[in-house]
């Protein structure tokens, strides 16, 4: 055996087998959320406020995106739909399952990972709801409380464009921790030692 100062010491992250599965689970839905949504915003990309909005109709933003029409677009509604679920059912399981050990966290990041929780991820999945025509006709309040239809669509727009800003966010600060010793520990549970090599 060489020296000591060769050898690899190695603990465990600060997360358990539960956290680490929900979060990969997480990062393939948020995926799939990701370029459905801008599949499905290419279809159309004007947003409006209101219950309606359409082509001649006067829009709250025009998106600087081509304007490809391609339908309703439907895979990718289905794939939109079916990573929303699992990303929900994901995050309850987590919720559940894990103890999220936030105070092992700066004060920044527990504010920033509270907004997320606590207010993005309900308001999405609020917009989300509200877009939907047959919950709308089943919950119209969740509808009429955003202003109609279109609005739940800006609404959900900028919400998701803030996810994606949280999430840049957060892979640049794992990045500058020491990206692979992460994600492996991520990955495996456990993570080379300050100092050492991974």
């Amino acid at each position: 055996m060489g020296p000591l100062s060769d050898s690899i010491v190695v603990r465990p992250v600060p997360h358990n087998a539960v956290v680490r599965a929900t979060h990969w689970i997480n990062a393939l839905s948020f995926l799939g959320l990701l370029v459905s949504g801008i599949a499905i915003l290419l279809a159309h990309p004007r947003l409006y406020w209101g219950e309606t909005g359409s082509v001649g109709t006067p829009s709250l933003v025009d998106l600087p995106l081509p304007f490809v029409l391609t339908g309703q677009s439907g895979w990718g509604r289905y794939l939109h739909f079916l990573s929303a679920w699992v990303c929900v059912f994901n995050g309850v399981f987590y919720l559940l399952g894990a103890k999220p050990g936030f105070a092992a966290y700066q004060r920044p990041q527990r504010i920033a990972y509270a907004v997320v929780v606590f207010t993005l991820f309900p308001l999405m999945i609020w917009t989300g709801l509200a877009m939907s025509p047959a919950v709308a006709s089943v919950f119209p309040a969740l509808v009429d409380d955003l202003g109609g239809q279109q609005s739940a669509r800006t609404i959900h727009f900028f919400v998701a464009s803030a996810l994606v800003l949280f999430l840049l966010g957060h892979v640049f600060m794992v990045y500058r921790a020491g990206f692979l010793s992460h994600v492996r520990g991520m990955i495996t549970g456990h993570i080379a030692a300050t100092g050492e090599r991974a």
